[in-house]
């Protein structure tokens, strides 16, 4: 496993919600970052860290 990912707390990640929708997210484990499908976005996670702000999330193109 990715030193990276391991540092990721689960029930973290379970509690969190997109800070746009208000919806839940997944856990994206091969780019490591959460993605909110209802507003098309993913949030990065430094550092076992998600970065829950709009402006630094990718956009998630189709």
């Amino acid at each position: 496993m990715d030193e990276r990912m391991s540092k990721v707390d689960v029930k973290l990640l379970e509690l969190l919600v997109c800070p746009l929708s208000q919806g839940r997210l997944t856990f994206d484990r091969e780019r490591n970052e959460l993605v909110s499908e209802r507003a098309r976005l993913a949030y990065p996670i430094r550092d076992g860290i998600p970065i829950m702000l709009v402006s630094e999330a990718r956009k998630i193109e189709d």
